[in-house]
């Protein structure tokens, strides 16, 4: 009778027919999960050692297998894959191999692209970047940023038709660095969007829409990947609900309002209506409420919870909703940030109610200093 196991089978029934093809996987690699593909009922032995290749690659490489597998599976059973060559021109870049084990795990895509379309599309963007290391410190940030598409001439188009509605190198660099997507859009939703903020601006009496346009993208990068019903919803609520005229309006979503533009409408309305309710109920007026929310629009962008947790810690202390109205960027620090700091100023003497409250906000360098002075 035939032994079960199948390592002891006669060599004539077992690929090349000897122990010896065994020994040429270390043990490392033998007992990887991934390498019993070999061993399958059916396969196809080409198809089989293609892949065994491509993960004796990626783990000489240092790549997570695990990692990109979860992310995206489906490349793994590609039959053909350019690691090694995506490897050489990244180190040719001067990515680190560390470097690029990162970006392979996190976006495993990135090794089905060809050295042509990586050639071509780093000098799109070179057209924009100044040096091979800005775009690899984008690519360690973000792999996805540069991988995501293989359309080269979408890149082209866009990065010709931002161009020519004035962005500058700098805006375009700055699009690159926090919202790649940007490029990867259609050339048609790109112009939608900037047609519609040129509409805006001039509908308002602006007549320097690329001006207005350039402004809005610098204080928000990410303004081109939202919808232009979403944008231009959220203009009309701005609008409606604080009673703006055209130049104030336009100062505030092309200053610090910008980024309000990019929020569900309804999450916006929602959490509007919540910081009125929460302020009418200490005594606010209405004419403070829009006050406070016109000085600090990124109020706005706090939920329902957080926004009421934070008015309620600071009114335990004894800090009156004036002091908050009149210093709202104490809001930007966390519960537990607002709460330590409390807790540190008064053990130094502080009185928070009849003295600023700003130094909630302030970046903990400062904020260190200050405590180290008051303690004497």
């Amino acid at each position: 009778m035939a032994p079960r196991n199948l390592l002891y089978m006669a060599p004539s029934n077992f690929l090349l027919g000897s122990r010896f093809w065994m020994t040429q996987f270390s043990t490392e690699i033998l007992f990887k999960s991934v390498s019993f593909r070999l061993f399958g009922v059916k396969c196809n032995n080409t198809e089989s050692l293609e892949k065994v290749d491509l993960l004796n690659n990626l783990l000489t490489m240092g790549v997570d297998i695990d990692m990109a597998k979860k992310r995206q599976p489906g490349v793994f059973n590609r039959m053909i894959t350019n690691e090694q060559d995506l490897q050489m021109f990244l180190l040719s870049k001067g990515a680190s191999k560390k470097v690029i084990a990162s970006i392979i795990s996190r976006y495993p895509r990135a090794i089905t692209r060809t050295p042509e379309s990586l050639s071509k599309r780093w000098d799109l963007w070179r057209k924009i970047m100044a040096s091979d290391l800005e775009i690899v410190n984008i690519l360690e940030r973000s792999p996805e940023s540069f991988f995501r598409s293989n359309n080269n001439l979408n890149l082209e188009e866009n990065i010709k038709f931002l161009y020519s509605v004035g962005l500058t190198r700098k805006c375009l660099c700055r699009l690159l660095t926090n919202a790649p997507r940007t490029f990867s859009n259609s050339l048609d939703l790109n112009k939608q969007m900037v047609e519609l903020l040129q509409a805006v601006c001039l509908s308002l009496g602006h007549k320097d829409p690329a001006k207005f346009v350039r402004k809005i993208i610098l204080k928000n990068p990410f303004i081109l990947i939202q919808s232009t019903k979403r944008v231009k919803a959220n203009i009309e609520f701005l609008q409606s609900t604080f009673n703006l005229n055209s130049e104030e309006l336009l100062a505030l979503i092309s200053g610090p309002g910008a980024e309000i533009l990019d929020l569900s409408n309804d999450y916006a309305k929602r959490n509007y209506t919540n910081i009125k309710e929460k302020l009418f109920s200490l005594g606010c007026t209405e004419e403070e409420v829009q006050k406070f929310v016109l000085s600090y629009p990124d109020v706005i962008f706090l939920a329902e919870k957080k926004f009421n947790d934070k008015i309620d810690c600071l009114i335990q202390e004894k800090i009156s909703i004036s002091q908050i109205i009149e210093s709202p960027r104490v809001l930007d620090s966390s519960l537990s940030t607002l709460k330590n700091r409390i807790k540190e100023l008064i053990n130094a003497g502080y009185n928070l109610s009849t003295s600023s409250i700003t130094l909630l906000s302030w970046s903990l360098k400062r904020y260190k200093a200050k405590l180290r002075k008051l303690n004497g």
